[in-house]
């Protein structure tokens, strides 16, 4: 298996609901990805800033695993890189087994935190009609699985470049199972 790695990369400066490639990103501590429309200390996202705009901001960086491109195309879908909203797209990691608060140093540089899990929300289906659906799935147990990518906060700043390795960091004691942020 090959080590993990930054396979894409993408931001957006407008609240659309896909990103521009980038050959490469800045992150910023505390913020998230310079020039994008989601960095900031506060909640970016649209409807939570509507509830309560002083909300910590949870999801500075929207990471994606490259994986479910490849799972998704035999039911008809047609996805790439910055599509659905992601920031960085990783190859050769399992980002929904993580825990709560890994860490994963991206490059040589930058540091960050996974709070949780996307949730996937109907403007999926608005870009591809039954995307929302197959971005959901069920476990042995029947518990509901959110195939969309984590959201992460930015602890060290760095620059991000395509083929950058990835580092997994866990913290210390028991797995604390992802949420939606």
């Amino acid at each position: 298996m090959t080590a993990p790695y930054i396979q894409a990369l993408a931001r957006d400066g407008a609240h659309r609901f896909s990103k521009q490639p980038a050959q490469s990103l800045t992150l910023i501590a505390g913020l998230g990805v310079e020039g994008d429309a989601h960095a900031g200390v506060t909640v970016k996202h649209r409807s939570r800033v509507a509830r309560d705009p002083s909300q910590p901001n949870l999801r500075q960086l929207h990471l994606l695993h490259a994986e479910i491109f490849e799972e998704l195309a035999p039911q008809g879908f047609t996805l790439k890189p910055g599509d659905i909203g992601e920031n960085v797209t990783t190859r050769g990691l399992d980002l929904l087994a993580l825990g709560a608060g890994t860490r994963l140093c991206l490059g040589t540089e930058a540091i960050i935190e996974i709070t949780g899990l996307r949730n996937p929300c109907a403007q999926l289906d608005h870009f591809q009609p039954g995307l929302m659906g197959a971005m959901l799935g069920r476990d042995a147990a029947g518990g509901l699985i959110r195939k969309s990518g984590v959201m992460a906060i930015v602890l060290q700043g760095g620059a991000l470049h395509l083929g950058d390795p990835i580092i997994v960091i866990a913290p210390a004691g028991p797995l604390r199972p992802l949420q939606p942020v």
